[in-house]
């Protein structure tokens, strides 16, 4: 079998680059064959400081606290993981191999050699975020049904298919079709991470460096090693403009006006104005998370939750319905035991404690959204009306 190694000289290091394919049991044999032939000061792997923890320990999910997670605002994160997760541990299971074996095998042999570990990385949550900001409200929800939907294609992979993702013709078209759905994702989650590793990569400590990452980072990667990127930007999150922090706000404070405005014009108008935020924003919230199949007070706390938050950007209806749906029906230790399998299928998917409640929060919170638009268009007519 041919190795996927590239060489590179920067300065004085030398850099051996295995590219690798992330479920495959060939690519974490040829991690252990090229570390132990070059015995570098330091090896460098394609995973960051809190992915480095999931792997070593595999039921990080076990440990998880939901309700902090919905507090703490990281349900689509969370859903992310749990979904990317899935996918690769099915695809392992198929291929009889271990997602993520390929940087276990480096980790081990660089611990057996005694050099420098270096995780090189950019912070997911950090990725997640940069891709979340940099897409609009109905782009989110696209990117969002896109990868659920995902979930449940269950098509074969064979182990040849998965070594053939190695061949740089076949990644730059793979590259080719994700740029053209979705441009900014490929953007931060494929081409900045290839700075970033890069960057990395060549500060690592020691003259003889093996970096072993995914073969789909080594084009992006051999481009930009010979480049100045600013590392410190990409790793961090923009900062927000002064209408992107006061936007949020224009709804709620125009709703406001334009119903203060028309009570004063006309109670009666006014008056069906409020009862049309209220119903409107109120009633698909509920209906969101029944379509859940959400506990009847997790309904109720929708209802009455959605049409309150919707005047406050800094409140979501999905973080009340989703904290009433926690502590109705709490997690049991199985369903954190079992997330990856369950989200395999729509009836694991709805059935498990964990993806539901994550389910509830995203529901609750798109159709409060979607009542905001109906009722606000409601508004105005009632109030050209009045005029």
């Amino acid at each position: 079998m041919e190795k996927e190694l590239t060489q590179v000289q920067i300065n004085e290091k030398e850099i051996t680059i295995i590219g690798t394919a992330h479920v495959s049991r060939y690519s974490a044999e040829e991690v252990e064959e090229i570390i132990h032939q070059i015995q570098p000061d330091c090896v460098c792997i394609e995973l960051d400081d809190q992915r480095f923890q999931s792997l070593k320990n595999p039921k990080k999910f076990n440990d998880m606290d939901i309700v902090q997670v919905i507090k703490d605002k990281k349900v689509g994160t969370l859903l992310v993981n749990i979904i990317l997760s899935s996918y690769q541990k099915r695809t392992a299971d198929k291929l009889k191999a271990t997602a993520g074996q390929e940087m276990m095998t480096g980790i081990k042999c660089a611990e057996e050699l005694g050099c420098e570990l270096k995780m090189i990385d950019r912070n997911i949550q950090t990725t997640f975020q940069r891709i979340w900001r940099s897409h609009s409200f109905l782009q989110k929800c696209k990117l969002i049904t896109s990868l659920i939907l995902s979930v449940f294609d269950d098509e074969e992979v064979t182990e040849e298919e998965i070594e053939n993702l190695k061949q740089s013709d076949m990644l730059e078209a793979a590259l080719k079709e994700v740029t053209k759905e979705f441009p900014v994702v490929a953007k931060v989650l494929i081409h900045e991470r290839d700075q970033v590793l890069a960057h990395n990569m060549k500060t690592a400590p020691g003259r003889k460096i093996v970096a072993v990452v995914g073969a789909a980072h080594v084009p992006g990667i051999l481009k930009s090693i010979h480049e100045e990127v600013d590392a410190d930007e990409l790793c961090s999150l923009p900062e927000k403009t002064l209408f992107s922090k006061i936007s949020g706000w224009i709804i709620p404070v125009a709703i406001v006006s334009l119903i203060g405005y028309t009570l004063l014009q006309s109670t009666q108008m006014g008056l069906q104005q409020i009862k049309s935020w209220f119903l409107w924003n109120g009633t698909l919230s509920a209906l969101g998370t029944l379509l859940c199949a959400s506990h009847p007070l997790t309904v109720l706390t929708a209802l009455i939750a959605a049409p309150f938050t919707s005047l406050n950007p800094l409140l979501a209806a999905g973080w009340f319905a989703g904290l009433a749906e926690a502590f109705l029906r709490k997690p049991k230790v199985s369903d954190f035991s079992s997330l990856t399998e369950d989200v395999a299928t729509v009836k694991g998917f709805y059935k498990n404690r964990v993806t539901h409640i994550l389910l509830v929060v995203i529901m609750a919170n798109l159709f409060s959204t979607l009542g905001t638009i109906i009722s606000g268009l409601d508004i105005v007519q009632t109030f050209l009306s009045a005029l």
